[in-house]
């Protein structure tokens, strides 16, 4: 039993000798990873800067709009009677005055010639009453008798001769018409469209505004239009009507600005995106959009600063995370309100990979550089 005893004390013995060894030398490593991460520097993040430059800028209203004739109207019959010529073609531009649809006028030309004789006849009676009187032949009465049947006779001329006018249907203004919705021979009722016609020079474009933006609105402002379907061209106009009352529901003002239309490629009823520009330049500070890190929370950008290490006594560049309040955005750039400096240098691309106190080396290589205008060239 002894012998036993002695063997497991041996046993154990080692066993403890060989965990406190163990021990020894994993906690060795462990003090000699952690002073070698003490010593060790991650290395900087590659990044793009740029300056925080001082800019004039027209603060502008962006408005999404909806374009409107200068004069548009759907032309309509106006009597009753059979399509006897059409003499436009759809899509054409047409003059002030021009004969654009002709109806049947045939009953009532033959009701105007009878109506001319009567007015003849009636006319020559009144003569005739005229002298009679004149030689006390005849009494008053006749004479009031004869200028009435006169007055009348000419009265049916002329409301035949209307109506002979209301059946040939002109053009009340120039511009261009619409696709006909009549044929030849058709007899059409008071009031059944025939097409449509559109004055397109100069174009209105109607947007709304918030209640805000009414001590900024004068007439005569300067305004910009791009259409979708042409995405490289915009035209340049100035804000002519405000309305004088606001929608109570989303307590917003329409208003209208008016652009030159020459070459007709604007058409009523389109899409388009307006700016609205203030009169006077406003000075701005401004950094490149890509600089800024949009959240919930607040937006913010990566100032550089320049940083001394205590240790080494070497300078290094520092990312510094700064709130700012941004204002209008302009291509590639945008105002900065409040946050930064003139003269601040920011991350402008690789700011979504730092963190507050990070080092940086500044590369602008393959950078493009920050259009107030940007033009995406297509590969």
């Amino acid at each position: 039993m002894k012998l036993k005893t002695k063997l497991w004390v041996v046993v154990i013995g080692g066993l403890v000798v060989v965990v406190v060894l163990l021990v020894g030398l994993k906690a060795g490593q462990i003090v000699t990873m952690v002073r070698a991460g003490e010593s060790m520097q991650m290395p900087p993040e590659s990044v793009s800067a740029a300056k925080v430059e001082k800019a004039e800028w027209v603060e502008s209203r962006p408005g999404i709009a909806t374009l409107v004739a200068d004069r548009g109207v759907t032309l309509a019959a106006e009597l009753p009677g059979k399509v006897n010529e059409i003499a436009f073609e759809a899509g054409a531009s047409v003059k002030k005055g021009q004969v654009l649809v002709r109806l049947d006028v045939s009953t009532e030309q033959a009701q105007l010639d009878s109506a001319r004789a009567e007015a003849a006849l009636a006319q020559l009676n009144l003569e005739r009453a005229r002298t009679l009187k004149r030689n006390e032949s005849s009494a008053q009465s006749d004479l009031d008798t004869a200028e009435a049947r006169a007055k009348q006779a000419r009265a049916a001329v002329a409301g035949l001769e209307a109506n002979i006018a209301k059946k040939t249907l002109r053009a009340p203004f120039d511009g261009r018409i619409s696709i006909r919705q009549v044929e030849l021979g058709q007899v059409v009722s008071p009031g059944t469209p025939i097409a449509s016609l559109q004055s397109v020079t100069p174009v209105h474009a109607d947007f709304w505004l918030p209640q805000q933006a009414l001590m900024e609105l004068t007439r005569g402002q300067r305004a910009r239009l791009t259409v979708d379907a042409y995405p490289d061209a915009h035209w340049d106009g100035e804000l002519t009507v405000v309305n004088p009352e606001v929608d109570p529901a989303t307590r917003s003002v329409r208003v209208r600005a008016t652009f030159p239309n020459a070459d007709g490629r604007l058409r009523p009823g389109m899409f388009g995106n307006v700016d609205l520009f203030a009169k006077q330049a406003q000075s701005r500070l401004v950094i490149p959009a890509t600089a800024v890190i949009f959240a919930p929370y607040g937006d913010s950008v990566f100032s550089i600063e320049e940083k001394k290490d205590e240790k080494t006594g070497q300078s290094a560049q520092v990312a510094r995370q700064k709130f700012v309040r941004l204002g209008d955005r302009r291509g590639d750039f945008v105002a900065v309100l409040s946050g930064l400096d003139a003269g601040e240098t920011v991350v402008s691309r690789g700011a979504f990979k730092l963190r507050n106190g990070m080092t940086v080396a500044v590369s602008d290589a393959r950078t493009p550089d920050a259009e107030l205008a940007p033009k995406p060239i297509d590969q």
